[in-house]
């Protein structure tokens, strides 16, 4: 199936679910340089099913080919929405190599904005994180301590997902660049997987929070002790850290968006 057929399919259908008024609210809301067509997010995952319906998925090279010419030719929001629905589609699961690192990079340095970065950090890193972790590991190691702060941020929220498994050390080493750092996104990021963590050793995060008090931002330490309570943290002390491992399961996107500039 040529690209320009799935991007021409996308774009009428959704041309044609689109209101004008709604579209407006949803570009301020997002602060998107971007137009919308103004669908909800339901009504783009149902005309993206429909148009990848008879989408063979019988090649990772072509898969990944189409995902970004999808994103690459968008002219409105929900358009690179529907490369994401092409990206996580169940079929495409085993596609998820370190051969589609590169195109992930792509999208998230060129999607900049969390809608996007989100969802493709916990959803599709971590997805070939469980494939190769080793790699994996020295690659988000990398990204932590890269210019572009999308890039630090999606090495901070790979493992959002991962629960009990999650690579403590790694998790740590990932923030640490970035513990002091005074942007929204990365200080925003560490609080939100402390928090995820959490939810499986609260005592751990407790711990790490309290070592690192000094260091951590207001609004990291909030995030990451919102939901703990003394009835939350087991009477026993850890000896050791969770294994490392991965998860598929696609998370909400953090709805809060502050204001510094309109994005792509």
């Amino acid at each position: 199936m040529a690209a320009d057929r799935l991007i021409l399919g996308l774009r009428r259908a959704l041309a044609k679910a689109g209101d004008r008024e709604r579209a407006k609210a949803q570009q301020a809301y997002m602060k998107s340089s971007l137009p919308y067509h103004g669908v909800s997010s339901g009504e783009m995952r149902a005309i993206a099913k429909k148009v990848f319906a008879t989408y063979p998925f019988d090649d990772p090279a072509v898969w990944r080919r189409d995902v970004l010419a999808i994103w690459r030719a968008a002219e409105k929001r929900e358009e690179r929405y529907a490369a994401i629905e092409l990206l996580q589609h169940r079929r495409a699961r085993a596609f998820h190599t370190l051969e589609a690192l590169p195109m992930l990079e792509e999208m998230i340095v060129t999607g900049a904005w969390w809608d996007y970065v989100d969802t493709i950090a916990a959803h599709d890193l971590g997805a070939i994180f469980s494939h190769d972790s080793k790699t994996m590991r020295r690659r988000m190691l990398e990204w932590s301590t890269d210019r572009d702060i999308w890039k630090r941020r999606s090495s901070i929220l790979c493992q959002l997902r991962f629960k009990e498994r999650t690579d403590t050390a790694l998790l740590y080493a990932c923030i640490e660049p970035s513990i002091e750092r005074a942007e929204f996104w990365l200080r925003k990021a560490i609080g939100w997987a402390l928090r995820e963590l959490a939810k499986t050793n609260p005592e751990e995060v407790v711990r790490y929070v309290k070592e690192n008090e000094a260091r951590l931002s207001g609004l990291s330490k909030r995030e990451a002790l919102k939901n703990i309570s003394e009835e939350s943290i087991p009477a026993r002390r850890v000896t050791s850290s969770p294994s490392r491992g991965g998860a598929r399961k696609t998370p909400a996107s953090d709805r809060r968006t502050p204001s510094p500039k309109r994005r792509a």
